[in-house]
């Protein structure tokens, strides 16, 4: 007997408002809810964001994927946000930062 669980894709979308923050919305949707409705849905703060602008990373499990893929029931939507710096580069400026003690 089929029940209204079975009917329903459980996801997870996850975003990362700043360095060390992440937060996370549990959302029940229909079977073929896509990316795009999962954002909407979560309500995070850069839902808006992800509409037509191009600017935002979308990715589920990791792997980047455009607003109109199809979710599966266990997915994990992440909402990447652009980087200030680039990694070696902040790399760079930590080990600068960084003092060697004298002997």
């Amino acid at each position: 007997m089929a029940s209204a669980e079975a009917a329903s894709v459980h996801v997870e979308v996850a975003c990362s408002p700043a360095a060390g923050q992440v937060v996370c919305r549990q959302l029940v949707l229909p079977p073929g809810a896509t990316v795009r409705e999962a954002i909407t849905q979560s309500g995070l703060p850069w839902s808006a964001q992800s509409e037509g602008t191009g600017r935002l990373k979308i990715g589920v499990w990791g792997q980047l994927r455009p607003l109109d893929h199809v979710l599966r029931d266990g997915d994990r939507v992440e909402i990447y946000r652009a980087l200030l710096i680039d990694p070696m580069d902040a790399r760079r400026v930590r080990h600068r930062g960084q003092k060697t003690p004298k002997r």
